[in-house]
């Protein structure tokens, strides 16, 4: 297995941001369709990673680890179908759009602007997965699921705001890593395991994911759960999608960056 240097790495980062910038600028219908695409893909492997994870309750209460794995090892191919298949994800770009920016070609205002239209992309995609291809078919409606739905819900509103914010960053800087790791590769199986590895750790230490949050929020919400929208917004989007921001934009996209483009940062 012959892989990319970790310089290699971030020039290939800074390669892609450039793209996602031109993309922004020039096409941005373009855009929405693949954040559209990235938020549908997240949710698929949130189905599937609660599927799994919470269908042996007999299994997991006495092994509460076995479940934390079993949905962890799932929830990774939403990333890999996002890198592979090149949809846009809101949490990935924190990190991909940094290089650009240090190396000065890119401004503040694209990144803004690619993370409010992926952002948007990403929500509407969740929600229609999660409405059409969960809800409207049954996937949570019958026991153990219903029940499992409703407390993963109510469980991530009921956190407090700092809380939220720091499992936020965990979780992105993981995520992040994992798209650092799939630029290695060449190969589909490289790429896959680059995504799965950091992506499963995530998953099974429970830190949050805004746009993961997009699919179980929702889909608890259409089971039932006591909350309202302002709540998952105010509760745990929102602190997520911040403390993603930091993991990914600072402790990855800003970090890598400085060690491996540093020496070139003044070129352009």
């Amino acid at each position: 297995m012959q892989i990319k240097t970790p310089t290699e790495i971030a020039e290939a980062s800074l390669q892609a941001g450039l793209a996602k910038v031109n993309s922004t600028r020039t096409n941005k219908p373009r855009l929405i369709v693949q954040a559209i695409m990235a938020g549908a893909f997240i949710s698929f492997g949130g189905i599937l990673s609660f599927i799994v994870g919470y269908g042996m309750p007999s299994l997991t209460a006495a092994n509460p680890s076995v479940q934390k794995l079993l949905s962890g090892c799932m929830f990774p191919i939403g990333l890999i179908l996002v890198v592979v298949l090149g949809a846009e994800l809101f949490t990935g770009n924190n990190a991909l759009l940094i290089p650009a920016y240090m190396r000065r070609s890119a401004t503040w205002r694209d990144i803004a602007a690619n993370w409010a239209i992926v952002y948007i992309g990403n929500f509407i995609g969740a929600l229609l997965f999660t409405w059409a291809l969960v809800y409207s078919v049954g996937l949570t409606a019958t026991s153990p699921y219903h029940d499992s739905i409703i407390a993963i819900g109510t469980a991530k509103v009921s956190m407090p705001w700092l809380t939220v914010f720091i499992k936020g960053i965990g979780a992105n800087w993981c995520v992040c890593l994992a798209v650092w790791l799939a630029l290695s590769g060449k190969t589909l199986f490289e790429k896959c395991l680059g995504c799965w590895l950091p992506v499963m750790a995530f998953v099974a230490l429970g830190y949050e994911h805004s746009i993961a949050n997009m699919f179980y929020l929702p889909a608890a919400m259409m089971e039932g759960a006591p909350i309202d929208s302002l709540t998952a917004l105010t509760r745990n989007i929102i602190p997520a999608t911040l403390g993603n921001i930091v993991g990914g934009a600072l402790l990855v996209g800003c970090v890598h960056s400085y060690v491996h483009l540093s020496r070139n940062c003044n070129k352009n």
